[in-house]
């Protein structure tokens, strides 16, 4: 009698099992969901995470905050995140070498990048290179020549060492052939503030970092990273017209502590799409020079593949290194 009565009580456990499963996926979120940006406050990789919380509260039915955890170019707040219980209330937002090259740029990292599980792209921006306004070429295939005429006499800014301005420059170092000097600087800022003052020649970044200069005419437009020309400056060619097949992008997106479940993950990618839906919201990234995107997870580790595969090459190459 005891062992049918156990053997009932078994059953009914794993009748309960799976469906309190389900109604603890359905209950998801339950609490506040926070956001980690791993950079300091006012940059795109902070704004747009911020901007599409906004949207996203009513949808998910609780808070949804932003930190700033800045610190080892990012890493430390990705680290923290990674070892946060795989929940989806404790999720990063990071641009896509995060993701993709990280392990390759810093060989003493403490945690997998990898290993993290991906939620959702938000937008994406081509990277464009400026040059000093004196620089004497106003085109890539002018400044090739130039560069070719002066070898090791130009010198090119970057946000830092492994970051989306040093490997397009690299790239198109080993593309083009060209001697060109790095200069790392510690962000945008302060690179392009030497770009303005003539310190440096040349710099690879996003558009919004230097729009208001070239609009001014205090530095020049010479050529735009993505597959199609800007509609703002529709004269600036992209890089593939003089290097085919070249394209250098950044994209931010939203990632999840390892192992969070799947349909987690799926329900804060199905939230992130449906507010990027919102034409108000949609206006407002475009203000940053971005396209809004939100992607599922599948598109998001394709898209870390088609990253990893363009500039693991590169990194390898040129033999560049974050350290």
């Amino acid at each position: 009698m005891l062992k049918y009565a156990i053997t009932g009580a078994c059953a009914l456990a794993l009748a309960i099992g799976p469906a309190t499963a389900v109604r603890s996926d359905d209950a998801y979120p339950s609490r506040v969901v926070t956001i980690v940006v791993p950079f300091p406050a006012g940059g795109t990789a902070d704004l747009l995470p911020r901007l599409v919380a906004e949207q996203i509260r009513p949808l998910l039915g609780q808070a949804v905050i932003v930190e700033n955890k800045p610190g080892a170019a990012g890493n430390l707040g990705t680290e923290g995140v990674s070892r946060s219980t795989p929940d989806g209330y404790t999720l990063i937002n990071a641009p896509q070498l995060t993701f993709s090259v990280n392990h390759l740029l810093n060989a003493n990292l403490r945690f997998d990048p990898r290993t993290l599980e991906p939620v959702s792209v938000l937008a994406t921006y081509p990277t464009v290179l400026f040059a000093r306004a004196e620089l004497p070429v106003n085109s890539l295939p002018e400044l090739i020549a130039h560069v070719k005429a002066n070898p090791g006499k130009l010198t090119y800014a970057s946000q830092g060492r492994g970051q989306i301005g040093h490997l397009t420059i690299e790239a198109m170092k080993l593309r083009a052939n060209l001697d060109i000097l790095h200069v790392p600087y510690r962000g945008s800022a302060p690179a392009i503030n030497d770009l303005l003052a003539g310190q440096v020649d040349i710099l690879a970044d996003n558009l919004l970092s230097g729009m208001q200069h070239v609009q001014a005419g205090k530095l020049k437009l010479l050529a735009v990273g993505g597959k199609e020309r800007l509609k703002a400056f529709p004269n600036a060619a992209t890089f593939a017209e003089t290097l085919p097949g070249f394209y250098s992008d950044t994209w931010m997106a939203i990632a999840a502590p390892p192992g969070t479940p799947k349909s987690v993950t799926k329900k804060l990618s199905d939230s992130i799409a449906k507010a990027l839906q919102s034409p108000d919201l949609r206006r407002r990234i475009e203000a940053l020079q971005a396209e809004p995107f939100g992607s599922t997870p599948e598109q998001m580790a394709q898209l870390i593949k088609e990253s990893h595969d363009r500039w693991a090459p590169v990194i390898s190459k040129a033999n560049i290194t974050a350290e």
